[in-house]
């Protein structure tokens, strides 16, 4: 039986442990052995069926013990308080990875991730600006994270640089920056000055809906 029919653009942050420039992202271990942090993006475009996802807010916080691809992990879902029923069934059900084909994102993460703790909705503040690679996720007694353009510690400038991921799963570009962020929920960190990325994102039952060339063309970087 086919699965649901649905399509999600937008634009995405993360948040995690390691070193500016994440070395999870060349295959190697994270810097500090384990991985924890946060995700987000914003819909821009996006609708499950018949259901509107457009403007939602979707945010994680997550903790892996090891290397991501270990499995073992948590995360804890964190929704928009506006959320309607049927939009709440629709984004859970392509969070869960339900009909999508191994090696897709979110059917990679509904292996590796063991607990899912009780949602959070509230009230979510997402600001981010790819170009200044800054971006802001607030969420009331929750949540706290901040990303500003990495600087060189020499000259001070700014310094930039860019994540290509041809076979990337969960994006095929991304700018890097510095990331802040404190979480007050059941999986608490307070990072600073670690690796943060944003990036457009374009997601559907298959997985990334463009290869890195179209990605290119309809979501230019500069």
């Amino acid at each position: 039986m086919p699965g649901r029919d649905w399509s999600i653009e937008g634009r995405y942050i993360e948040y995690c442990s390691c070193d500016l420039g994440c070395p999870c992202e060349s295959m190697a271990p994270p810097t500090r052995g384990y991985c924890t942090g946060a995700v987000g993006f914003k819909i821009d475009k996006g609708h499950c069926d018949g259901v509107s996802l457009d403007g939602l807010n979707v945010v994680a916080t997550f903790y892996f013990p090891r290397a991501i691809h270990h499995g073992e992990g948590h995360m804890q879902p964190i929704l928009d308080a506006s959320i309607t029923d049927p939009q709440k069934d629709a984004i859970f059900y392509i969070l869960g990875g339900t009909d999508q084909p191994p090696g897709t994102m979110f059917q990679i993460f509904s292996i590796i991730v063991k607990t899912i703790h009780e949602p959070v909705f509230a009230d979510i503040k997402f600001e981010w600006d790819i170009k200044k690679r800054a971006a802001r996720i607030e969420v009331p007694q929750v949540l706290r994270t901040r990303s500003e353009a990495i600087r060189n510690p020499v000259t001070d400038t700014e310094h930039r640089m860019i994540t290509v991921l041809p076979d990337g799963w969960v994006f095929h570009e991304a700018e890097s920056a510095a990331g802040h962020a404190k979480s007050m929920g059941d999986l608490k960190f307070d990072l600073s000055h670690t690796h943060s990325s944003l990036a457009y994102v374009a997601w559907g039952p298959n997985g990334l809906k463009y290869d890195l060339a179209e990605s290119r063309r309809r979501f230019p970087l500069q």
